[in-house]
């Protein structure tokens, strides 16, 4: 088995005078769900259509299953656009096995698919209903089934939570475990951090065209201090618990607000210990991915404006 399901290399894509991906890499292990995060407009779209040989780059490689002829293994790959588009007229089962044909499943195999599908993710109700009487967001995991039915080794899933309720949400996530779990591996975009942080096993950030992170979520998480809550006893002095906590430290109501590094919670403690001050509360924690997303892109952003190349740039994609 290949260590890495994608392979994309340097890849770069010029629409006009306008760099919309610069020289992104991607390497997804084989068997991990794997998360392209990005605000709207970062190239994340553009990317994935390179890695999957929809469209071709200016520079760059890409390799699926270690075959840099993308379109050579198409069958063994399954995609969800951001554009959706289903027949209004079909029946949601054939609608499923339809999209399975087109990737080599036998049509009688991939209308009892559908079927098995719809029904363990309680769609059951919907299995003979034409698209056209659907909701937005029923007719997109119609469509989302669709391009798993064949039972792909790589699912490529451009903003799959996009327009869809929570309920529906869940049984996204569901799905994509279910998959992964099965064996194959995910590759998905999105710009919504609470289901890259519930589901990835890696992930990479891009922002203004270019992959700024790349590594798990811990890793992502990890690039901010913790957030430290410290409650002393009641009858500790201001001043007292002033001196001991790191300069910053904010108090609100009865509890001390501050930020930490991870080699310092130690010494912390130990000098709480033996203040003699006491612990009436203390919790610590790790920034949430989005807090981690937010200060990555805000960097990327004030140096973006702070190059005088720049003002240029907007002019020019204006």
């Amino acid at each position: 088995m290949n260590e890495f399901s994608v392979e994309a290399t340097g890849l770069t894509k010029y629409f006009g005078d306008f760099k919309a991906v610069d020289n992104v890499s991607l390497a997804v292990p084989t068997g991990s769900i794997y998360g392209v995060l990005g605000p709207n407009g970062a190239g994340k779209t553009t990317s994935l259509r390179m890695t999957l040989g929809i469209i071709d780059p200016d520079a760059g490689i890409s390799r699926l299953f270690s075959d840099q002829r993308p379109q050579a293994v198409r069958h063994r790959i399954g995609y969800l656009p951001e554009e959706r588009g289903l027949y209004p007229g079909m029946k949601a089962r054939e609608a499923i096995a339809f999209m399975g044909a087109l990737r080599g499943l036998d049509w009688s195999e991939g209308r009892r698919r559908a079927a098995t599908f719809m029904i363990e993710l309680g769609l059951e109700r919907v299995i003979d209903e034409k698209i056209r009487k659907m909701s937005k967001g029923m007719a997109q995991m119609i469509q989302l089934i669709g391009s798993i039915v064949h039972a792909p080794d790589l699912i490529v899933l451009d903003e799959p939570f996009s327009g869809l309720d929570p309920v529906n949400q869940e049984r996204l996530e569901m799905l994509v475990r279910r998959e992964r779990d099965r064996g194959a591996t995910i590759l998905f975009s999105t710009h919504v951090m609470a289901h890259a942080e519930r589901l990835c096993d890696r992930l990479a950030i891009i922002a203004r065209s270019q992959r700024r992170f790349e590594g798990t979520v811990d890793d992502a998480r990890s690039l901010l201090p913790m957030q430290v809550r410290y409650t002393p006893r009641a009858d500790a002095s201001v001043g007292a618990i002033a001196a001991l906590l790191p300069t910053g430290a904010e108090l609100r109501g009865e509890a001390w607000h501050f930020a930490i590094q991870d080699e310092d919670v130690e010494p912390l403690l130990a000098r709480i210990t033996a203040s003699g001050l006491g612990v009436a509360g203390l919790s610590i924690a790790r920034p949430a991915l989005h807090d981690a997303f937010v200060h990555i892109v805000r960097q990327v952003d004030a140096s973006f404006a702070a190059d005088p190349a720049s003002d240029a740039i907007e002019e020019a994609v204006a």
